[in-house]
């Protein structure tokens, strides 16, 4: 290769490459270019996908095709050809091929199945046999293990001959004849020990692990608390199943945090890349929330049609709905932003319920206080400069600023404790969206503020 052409960046000397017609050297040049500027390139230049994947070497193939986005990794499988395709699936690691598999028709798994080989085949079969979420779908048998009667240098050898296809050998199982877990222990304690010294001197027996049912979230946050880059995960009898890595868990908490953006938005999660859903798809998943909330919103017809005669005598009062009910709707998707967020990491759980409810009732009341004495004041200044409100537009004025008092508070409240009853019955409170929590106060907020407003000027209505 020249080295002319090896000065110019990648997208350049690319089809030079290739119209030199060598596929060797093609290969070598590839593999020697850095996993994410391919990745990137290839995001960029999709109709290259497949052709680039197929150049590469295996495992840097494989290294590339685990970063794609799943519509492009869609579109590598369904046009490489079969023995191709059959290399590249049996040499990913069983946890992203899993991950894979689970996301197409199972016409096309079986179909993909079949070009596995018999170890590989049984391995995925058995993680696709786990709950959709659950650690078994991520965990990956790749992993070094070792026996409490080995030596630090017999450990060094079983890394050496096994240790290039685990996931990680940062961590260093130990286990008993039967299978069972006895211990891990981080690499940088064997290093530190002495050759002839036995691994069962190093175990202490704190060990964390997690079993194959466990919730992928659930994991997410046993690996923050415990600062872990692999953890275990065992059978109900302690046999060591396989491990989880810390990888796997971000690619789960970046799906969770976008699943959960998304229906806060008000819509379903889209699984794929928003450009990439067909347009009827995207309709069926924005819909059915639209639906729901245009439903809610009707019932702010019969909040304003039971006060109608209200309205007719103070007509001053219909000129601040807007300012009401976005008032209340802001300040509840406010509180169930935050004590989503704040659930998500792990920070506030349900049985915090009366210390956030406490707590949001004193900043709604401040908060609802001080939006409340700007109302009052603008009705007071609107009237003194422009002659806006009336002549009763002193207690127009205080209604509307107590009436805001009382929208704020019930929208704080309601937001903080709307995601915590959904997580008490088991649902996802990101499905508290912030248009649902909205249109919750918005009808609610209008009953509050008709009701302060015909309590504090009946006077003026009779």
């Amino acid at each position: 290769m020249s080295a002319e052409i090896l000065q110019k960046n990648l997208r350049d000397a690319y089809p030079e490459i290739r119209h030199q017609g060598d596929p060797g050297t093609l290969r070598a040049y590839l593999d020697d270019q850095n996993i994410s500027e391919i990745a990137e390139w290839i995001d960029e230049e999709t109709e290259l996908a497949t052709e680039i994947i197929a150049a590469m070497s295996i495992h840097r193939a494989v290294s590339v095709f685990k970063i794609l986005d799943l519509s492009l990794q869609k579109q590598v499988i369904r046009e490489l050809p079969a023995n191709l395709t059959a290399n590249l699936l049996n040499a990913l690691p069983a946890d992203d091929r899993t991950d894979f598999l689970e996301e197409l028709p199972s016409n096309v798994v079986r179909e993909l199945i079949k070009l596995l080989e018999p170890e590989e085949r049984k391995i995925t079969l058995s993680l696709l046999g786990y709950p959709e979420n659950s650690i078994g779908r991520l965990m990956t048998p790749d992993y070094v293990y070792v026996y409490p009667h080995n030596t630090v240098e017999e450990v060094f050898a079983t890394i050496r001959k096994y240790g290039k296809d685990s996931e990680t050998i940062n961590v260093i199982y130990v286990i008993n004849d039967k299978g069972e877990l006895i211990d891990d222990i981080r690499i940088r304690d064997i290093i530190l020990n002495e050759p002839n010294k036995k691994i069962s001197e190093l175990i202490d027996g704190r060990f964390i692990s997690l079993t194959p049912e466990d919730d992928q979230e659930t994991a997410s946050e046993i690996f923050k608390m415990n600062n872990r880059v692999a953890l275990p995960v065992i059978s109900r009898s302690n046999k060591l199943l396989g491990i989880v890595t810390i990888d796997d868990i971000l690619w789960v908490a970046q799906e969770e945090f976008t699943e959960d953006m998304q229906k806060m938005g008000g819509t379903e999660a889209l699984d794929e890349p928003y450009l990439d859903v067909p347009l009827l798809k995207l309709y069926k998943k924005r819909i059915v929330w639209l639906l729901i909330l245009f439903v809610g919103e009707t019932m702010t017809i019969a909040a304003m049609s039971g006060f109608q005669q209200t309205l007719e005598h103070v007509l001053v009062l219909s000129t601040f709905i807007p300012l009401i009910i976005s008032s209340g709707g802001n300040s509840g998707s406010q509180a169930a932003t935050l004590i989503i967020q704040a659930m998500a990491l792990g920070e506030i759980t349900v049985k915090d319920w009366w210390s956030i409810a406490r707590r949001e009732i004193q900043s709604g009341l401040i908060m609802g206080l001080t939006l409340g004495l700007i109302g009052y004041f603008i009705v007071i200044g609107g009237h003194e400069f422009f002659q806006l409100f009336g002549e009763h537009y002193r207690s127009v004025g205080l209604a509307i600023g107590v009436a805001l008092i009382g929208v704020v508070l019930w929208g704080t409240l309601m937001g903080s404790m709307l995601p915590l009853l959904l997580k008490r019955l088991g649902a996802d409170p990101a499905t508290s969206s912030t248009p649902f929590i909205a249109t919750l106060v918005d009808v609610t907020g209008l009953l509050i503020y008709f009701g302060t407003a015909y309590w504090l000027l009946r006077g003026i209505l009779l």
